[in-house]
């Protein structure tokens, strides 16, 4: 099987949706206008205002989006969307078309990423035979895996940001009572996300007996790197949540082949990082801390990772194990 070319790739989110178009199997992305997911009523109409009224008209198309895929269907997590990949093709007059969770196009990404793509978080590490791991907030909190069996790829998605998750020390369990969550428990995603930021903040606001101001996400952020206070503790804190989240998601998994985050959140405070802190928090996983400690941990520094990703997989098909035969369009 193959895509034929132009390839126009789609990586939706619950917040923005990002498009990009690849003329030939290798060539360089071309970055279409971003948009946001809500101001479209379908992925065939986001992709009509995002395409050049003059230009290349795409054969194929390869998706992935903020949700669970099941064959050629996928729904939205937080947003009110469903694809439908025959449907969409049908609608943009396609050759082709797959469908992809988005954290599963950010893992098949992983080889493809360039050192200048990524920020190493503490030392170089050996690591070892095994799955490489991608996870990171946004609107919501994906995870995935990435296995390579005979020389092929295999990305293995999941929903793991809604797990339940629970305080570590009496600290966290007096923060996280003050924690609002909105479908009635606390899961990674309830905090660990830009939703989940603006929960951490306003929990600690109350803790601190000071006013909330009901600031978003981008105004925490914004706060937070331009002065210490508690937007800055609340970005701080978060790093210390994501640290714990992926080195439980390393057991789960078993991914000795490395710890890759990435997400619209973190990119944009990399500047609080601190490596011991991070480390110290990823390792922290006794009796297992010896699988823990071998394992690289990295921070994408882009945008456009599943894009990366996505067109991997357009321009050489045969190299990635997916189950074709029920997710492509036609």
């Amino acid at each position: 099987m193959r895509f034929p070319h132009p390839l126009l790739l789609t990586d939706i989110g619950g917040t923005n949706v990002r498009f990009a178009l690849a003329a030939e199997p290798g060539a360089p992305l071309v970055l279409l206008a971003a948009s946001r997911t809500a101001d479209h009523g379908s992925l065939a109409a986001a992709a009509r205002a995002a395409l050049p009224a003059e230009g290349l008209s795409p054969r194929s198309m390869i998706v992935c989006a903020a949700g669970p895929a099941r064959g050629r269907l996928l729904t939205l997590t937080n947003a009110d969307w469903t694809i439908d990949g025959a449907q969409t093709a049908q609608e943009l007059g396609l050759d082709q078309g797959l469908t992809l969770n988005d954290f599963e196009a950010v893992a098949y990404a992983l080889p493809a990423l360039t050192a200048g793509q990524t920020r190493r978080i503490g030392p170089a590490l050996p690591g070892g035979p095994g799955p490489r791991l991608a996870l990171g907030p946004g609107t919501g909190l994906g995870v995935a895996a990435l296995a390579e069996i005979d020389g092929r790829f295999v990305a293995i998605a999941s929903e793991a940001g809604h797990v339940d998750f629970a305080p570590a020390d009496a600290a966290e369990a007096a923060l996280f009572a003050h924690v609002a969550p909105p479908h009635g428990r606390i899961t990674a995603e309830t905090l660990i996300s830009g939703p989940g930021l603006e929960r951490l903040h306003a929990a600690s606001c109350r803790m601190a007996g000071a006013p909330d101001a009901g600031l978003s996400a981008a105004q925490i952020t914004q706060q937070g790197l331009a002065e210490p206070g508690l937007a800055r503790d609340s970005l701080n804190l978060l790093w210390r949540l994501v640290a714990r989240f992926a080195g439980d998601m390393t057991l789960a998994f078993l991914a000795r082949g490395g710890v890759t985050l990435a997400g619209g959140v973190l990119p944009r405070i990399a500047s609080l990082i601190d490596d011991d802190a991070f480390r110290a928090a990823f390792e922290n996983k006794e009796p297992m801390r010896a699988i823990v400690r071998d394992v690289e941990t990295r921070l994408i520094v882009g945008d456009n990772a599943a894009l990366v990703g996505m067109a991997a997989i357009g321009a050489a098909p045969q190299h990635y194990a997916i189950d074709y035969a029920t997710r492509l369009w036609r």
